[in-house]
């Protein structure tokens, strides 16, 4: 397997598949890289590299005592791509993966990043506050973090239903879909999953989103049940320059799975837009001329 360990020595497992321009991967809570295979290994079939990592504290990363919040996040992807080697990479996270490619753009710029990808993703804000009145209440968080600590098997069960919308009339998640969830997310160190509930819900990106300069696509489902939509995908809209959004209607935050061949395909366009025309691309248009 491979692994890199970083400044702090944490020891961190990526895949790296196919060959072409890089597409990096970030994962949602409480799951590992093996969440993104389905996006990997279509990418790689048409083109691309595709690479993904586990987050610290999660699947076959260590599990690491400290630095498990934004900064560490951020910190622990700068280090996989200068180890890696990689420039003009996309730069995809779903849910709090969204967070931690916001927070790399804040923290480390863009000079390794040609485009972005936020889908489902938690910024700019969870939390409700102050300045987002609309946001969740801190009193739901403690929650997950109770139900957590209480019994972390039932509730990552519990959590797998709204994350994919399996509690909506007509929903077609196979019980394999919950269990392989489950199974993910049990990968994942109770100490680092219950540190991550606060940098997911109560981390405010909002100057991370404002420093994005590069082609930013949004993918959010309109019935996210654990990411509401109209608090995080439509205020990081309007908080990034170059931006194209793409709303899905009636899919939920799963939508990675649930709706994994529209994701593809509008993943697969969106990248194909920066590839320069003499490898086959269209060429590179900024978004904003094409909306």
């Amino acid at each position: 397997m491979s692994f890199i360990t970083t400044q702090d020595g944490a020891e961190i497992f990526y895949k790296d598949w196919g060959q072409g321009p890089a597409v990096v991967f970030s994962h949602g809570w409480p799951l590992n890289s093996d969440a993104w295979d389905e996006q990997m290994l279509f990418l790689a079939q048409n083109g691309f590299r595709t690479v993904a990592h586990d987050r610290r504290g999660h699947g076959r990363s260590s599990q690491a005592s400290t630095r498990n919040d934004m900064d560490g996040y951020a910190d622990d992807l700068a280090e996989l791509l200068t180890a890696l080697d990689l420039e003009s990479v996309t730069l995809v996270g779903h849910s709090t993966g969204g967070g931690e490619v916001a927070r790399y753009i804040g923290r480390h710029g863009t000079g390794r990043v040609a485009r972005a990808v936020l889908i489902g993703a938690v910024p700019p804000i969870m939390v409700r506050t102050a300045d987002n009145p609309e946001g969740i209440p801190l009193e739901v968080f403690d929650g997950l973090r109770a139900s957590l600590s209480a019994d972390r098997a039932a509730f990552y069960r519990s959590f797998a239903v709204p994350f994919y919308g399996t509690n909506r009339p007509g929903s077609e998640v196979s019980q394999e879909v919950l269990d392989q969830f489950w199974r993910l997310s049990m990968q994942a160190g109770l100490k680092n999953a219950y540190e991550c509930i606060k940098a997911f819900g109560q981390t405010d990106f909002t100057e991370d989103l404002r420093s994005f300069d590069v082609p930013t696509l949004i993918l959010h489902g309109e019935d996210d049940q654990i990411v509401p939509v109209d608090d995080t995908g439509k205020k990081a809209e309007r908080l990034i320059r170059d931006v194209r959004a793409i709303y899905y209607p009636g899919a939920p935050h799963g939508l990675t799975v649930t709706h994994r061949d529209r994701v593809n395909a509008d993943l697969l366009e969106f990248l194909r837009e920066g590839v320069p025309a003499t490898t086959g691309g269209r060429g590179d248009t900024p978004l904003a001329a094409r909306a």
